[in-house]
């Protein structure tokens, strides 16, 4: 049944379950059939006339007649085109939004209509990159659709997003909703039946989620599921619910705010918009501004969950439990558990064991400081999470060129400042690059900026070049840097990271730092002239600054239990390189023992540019393309004898001498002077 619904739409949402390109809204109702379209012209709503106050808000226009215009300012104009790829550090706007937009949100979208469920897109998802794949997400106990406000702008760049509204006083039941959800999967499928379709289920909506699964195995399914309430059964709260029941309607109202605090962490829902690297004093002032904020809006919680809805969910909690429970065999979808490890109201870590059990293709992801509402509290990015579990995808198979999202300004100050941040300050890096003229200044400006790029170059202990390496390039150049599918990434004119050396380097033994251990073939000399990429040779020094070696393959394969343990490694890990020649050929993976030193500091220098345009033809020739190979690397071992000799020369190079530094004049620490 087609039908348009009255629904009181808030600043930053438009009703719309068919929004490829064009600004077009549907109303979809639960009753099925072909939903009518209607354009962002006129939105007509039952014919009744509309309150004012959505012109205030700025939402829609009363323009008689029942038809409402939405207001649109200059200055919000979106382009309807649709970006191909995101640029490197692009603004994800996560932090903008708190639990205070969505009570905010609320109290616009909880207005009674009489309608039944339906989907809308949230504004503030914009235009989703080109073949975005779409994302429904499925609500918890509240029905909202809500949950993702803190998600909406980034999401929106990688996927179609779509929310499902369950009003407050609708009561379908759970099979109802199945077919609802069911019926626009199969719809999205049977219009891109090449791309994914992802059900992002919360708590309730993740039982949701895993029976419209069940019901669809043909279907490219990828389910996210945030603490999904198949443990209902289990809950913690079990006890309280027949008191519920028996509670006088008075009483009622403060049930919503003792829920609201056990489903999750006010502080933490208090600390989203606050940035981690203020000092502890900024910091506490902020949160003492956003908690006041915050709790007094908590009141809208009794209009979501009023006593009757609130004992409709428990009942439909409970059947949503038992048919998800069911069904988990059929489930062939991919599947994404986030576990919280303080959810008060399930038992949240134990069923994510278990549905790691039960499920075929699962994986799990804890997160031990948060409660139930996982995506509504601090520090946690869903769209982070999709691309560090290799989820996101556009297609059947993921392609991880083609499927490569880069990262946002947020990412990057989370990776540089909070995971490595301890690694970046010790080690102190100074960048050094070559001119085309052969003069070596400091920074990166003889690295070109235009690809193909294939950076070549030794490997330090462990990799621990990596992290100020790829740092750099994102704070210098905007440019990211790649380790992988050498073939796709050079056709598609990309700066790529590439170790002949590979494992073999990383895992040397004792006495063989700043030694190259390249295999015999040249392949990748003939792979850049096919492109016409232009080769820069790289030394990195400094991994005996950070630790000493006291422990390598050698010495471990000759202590018992331990050698046992380096054969399992070595048998249960995919073989890296598959060189049948030469020194990198079979490399055992292991970890070495690492005596930790006084930080002294890295040193990077990038050689001259070499330029393969225009000579294919003649790299085609073996000896042609041996000599260019012993020529690059001869100029990595070029520039590792350089840094080795100027690092002596380098007043700063110990961290105690950086640290007084920084206390006297500040940050930026010099170094040797250049040649």
């Amino acid at each position: 049944m087609a039908s348009v619904i009255n629904f009181p739409v808030s600043p930053s949402f438009v009703i719309n379950s068919q929004y490829k390109t064009s600004f077009r809204a549907r109303a979809q109702s639960v009753g099925g059939g072909d939903s009518t379209v209607l354009s962002s012209g006129s939105i007509a709503v039952n014919g009744a006339p509309v309150s004012r106050e959505k012109e205030k808000n700025g939402a829609l226009i009363d323009v008689g007649n029942g038809t409402l215009k939405p207001r649109v300012e200059k200055k919000k104009l979106v382009k309807n085109v649709i970006s191909e790829e995101l640029e490197v550090l692009w603004d994800d706007g996560y932090g903008t939004d708190s639990v205070k937009d969505y009570l905010d949100a609320a109290k616009e979208i909880i207005k009674p209509d009489g309608g039944p469920p339906r989907w809308f897109c949230p504004v503030d998802c914009g235009c989703p990159l080109k073949g975005s794949p779409t994302l429904l997400f499925l609500p918890g106990i509240d029905g909202l659709g809500l949950g993702l406000i803190l998600h909406h702008k980034p999401l929106g760049k990688a996927f179609e997003v779509r929310c499902l509204h369950i009003p407050v006083y609708d009561r379908t039941p759970f099979e109802g909703l199945v077919k609802f959800v069911e019926e626009t999967v199969r719809r999205e499928h049977a219009s891109s039946p090449e791309k994914p379709i992802y059900l992002v289920g919360d708590s309730f909506g993740g039982c949701l989620a895993l029976a419209v699964a069940a019901r669809n195995p043909t279907i490219d399914l990828i389910l996210i599921l945030s603490n999904p309430a198949t443990s209902f059964g289990r809950s913690q709260l079990q006890p309280l619910f027949p008191i519920l029941k028996a509670m006088p309607d008075e009483l009622h109202g403060a049930v919503p705010y003792l829920l609201s605090y056990v489903m999750g962490d006010p502080i933490k829902m208090a600390m989203v918009n606050i940035e981690n690297r203020l000092p502890p004093r900024i910091k506490l002032e902020q949160l003492s501004n956003n908690l006041p904020a915050l709790l007094p809006r908590l009141s809208v919680m009794s209009d979501i969950i009023p006593k009757d809805t609130l004992l409709w969910k428990l009942k439909l909690l409970k059947s949503a439990s038992a048919y998800a429970n069911s069904r988990l065999h059929a489930v062939k979808a991919e599947v994404l558990v986030l576990a919280s490890g303080k959810d008060n109201m399930l038992p949240s870590e134990d069923e994510a064991k278990r549905l790691n059990n039960s499920l075929q293709n699962c994986i799990v992801r804890n997160f031990k400081d948060n409660g139930h509402t996982l995506l509504l509290e601090e520090g946690i990015s869903l769209l982070t999470i999709i691309k560090g579990t290799c989820k996101y995808r556009r297609s059947r198979k993921l392609d991880s060129v083609a499927d490569f999202l880069p990262p946002s300004r947020q990412e990057f100050k989370y990776a540089f400042d909070q995971v490595v941040g301890l690694l970046r300050v010790a080690s102190s890096s100074v960048m050094l690059s070559t001119l085309e003229d052969g003069k070596i200044v400091k920074g990166l400006a003889g690295v070109p900026n235009e690809g193909p790029v294939l950076l070549v170059g030794y490997h330090m202990l462990l990799g621990f070049e990596l992290y100020s390496l790829v740092e750099e390039f994102l704070r210098e150049k905007n440019i990211m840097v790649h380790a992988r599918n050498l073939f796709k990434l050079l056709s598609t004119k990309s700066h790529v990271l590439l170790y002949p050396g590979g494992a073999r380097e990383a895992l040397h033994y004792k006495g063989e730092e700043y030694k190259l251990f390249w295999p015999e073939q040249q392949e990748f000399v003939r792979m850049a002239a096919r492109f016409g990429a232009t080769i820069v040779p790289f030394g990195a020094v400094g991994e005996d600054d950070i630790a000493d070696l006291v422990l390598d393959y050698k010495d471990l394969m000759s202590i018992p239990v331990i050698n046992d343990y380096v054969r399992e490694l070595a048998r249960d890990t995919v073989n890296i390189r598959d060189e049948t020649r030469g020194e990198v050929a079979n490399q055992a993976l292991f970890f070495p023992g690492l005596l930790p030193k006084v930080p002294g500091r890295f040193y990077y220098l990038f050689g001259k540019p070499i330029q393969t345009k225009g000579r294919e033809v003649s790299l085609k020739d073996k000896e042609n393309a041996n000599k260019l190979y012993l020529h690059i690397k001869s100029q990595v071992e070029r520039c590792l004898d350089y840094l080795l000799k100027k690092r002596e020369e380098d007043p700063y190079r110990n961290i105690i001498d950086r640290t007084a530094y920084r206390a006297v004049y500040g940050d930026e620490v010099p170094t040797f002077k250049l040649d």
